[in-house]
């Protein structure tokens, strides 16, 4: 499983492409996973407007998930 933090969830974490083996089964379960080892980035993973595409394909709420997927979160966009 690969996974890409963008914009300030990137700046966050300090990385923005990482592989996770063995892979999370659940959505939640990765964001837990990513919280346990940043509590900074688990706190931004959890805020308001950041979103998750699998595959590129945006998700809402917690979805299976398996090893080859990439899993890109995305900060709140603003524009207008």
């Amino acid at each position: 499983m690969n996974v890409v933090l963008l914009g300030r969830l990137r700046d966050i974490a300090g990385w923005r492409t990482r592989a996770i083996d063995p892979a999370p089964s659940t959505l939640n379960a990765l964001r837990d996973l990513l919280s346990r080892e940043d509590a900074v980035l688990g706190e931004a993973l959890a805020g308001r407007g950041v979103q998750a595409a699998v595959n590129k394909a945006l998700t809402r709420g917690d979805v299976d998930l398996a090893p080859g997927d990439e899993i890109a979160f995305l900060p709140p966009m603003s524009g207008g």
